[in-house]
């Protein structure tokens, strides 16, 4: 019978080696750091889609401008092109990210936008997703 092997980052197997920088920057010292894979990875993927593309110094593609959603009209159309733009964007800045799931929902009431995507991590077992309201 086969089965599949996960790897696990030897990082998280040290507790007191700190694996990132989590957000937001507001710790003791400024920065809280993360300790484990999972932690950092979404650490990053949250600065990722908060950063608009042209946003980084000498890197001008890096983002997504999720905010640029934020006052148009949410429909499929939109909906299908911030998810392939998502797609592209994490295979080139993150390719071990798998999305599994990415939603984008316009809540008028409130002048939100809610970004919504659950994930995997390619060889491990990590699942975990991300929920980011974007408000006016």
């Amino acid at each position: 019978m086969a089965f599949e092997v996960k790897k696990i980052d030897p990082l998280d197997l040290q507790p007191r080696k700190a694996v990132g920088v989590d957000l937001p920057f507001s710790g003791k010292a400024v920065f809280n750091s993360t300790y484990q894979t999972k932690d950092a990875i979404r650490a990053n993927l949250l600065n990722f889609f908060l950063t608009g593309q042209g946003e980084r110094f000498m890197n001008p593609t890096f983002g997504t401008g999720l905010r640029n959603f934020l006052f148009e009209n949410i429909d499929e159309g939109t909906v299908r092109k911030v998810n392939n733009s998502i797609r592209r964007s994490l295979e080139l800045y993150f390719p071990r990210v798998i999305p599994t799931s990415i939603s984008l929902e316009g809540i008028p009431d409130t002048n939100t936008v809610q970004f919504f995507m659950s994930y995997a991590i390619a060889e491990t077992n990590i699942e975990d997703e991300l929920i980011i309201n974007i408000e006016t």
